[in-house]
């Protein structure tokens, strides 16, 4: 049976993930409260963001910075988005 979290980011019961996507606290919290469907769109936004940006995830500062838009993705709060971008049409 798939187990089912409450996702902070799309307020409804979803599929959680399979296993903490981080060590620690932070990925406690994620595998408690994001489901997959969240985490894989996260996954696509980062590296929009990762690309765009150009970000270097050996520079700490890049990475606090990721961190910290992927906790705004998650909660709900206005997040950088990439310049430019313009998602297929489906």
């Amino acid at each position: 049976m798939t187990r089912t979290v409450m996702c902070r980011k799309y307020q409804e019961e979803l599929p959680g993930l399979e296993r903490p996507p981080y060590p620690g606290a932070k990925g406690q919290d994620i595998f408690e409260h994001v489901s997959a469907k969240a985490w894989a769109d996260w996954q696509k936004h980062q590296t929009l963001l990762i690309n765009e940006k150009r970000l270097n995830m050996m520079n700490a500062e890049d990475r606090k910075y990721l961190q910290g838009e992927m906790d705004k993705f998650f909660s709900g709060e206005e997040y950088a988005k990439a310049d430019g971008y313009v998602p297929p049409a489906e």
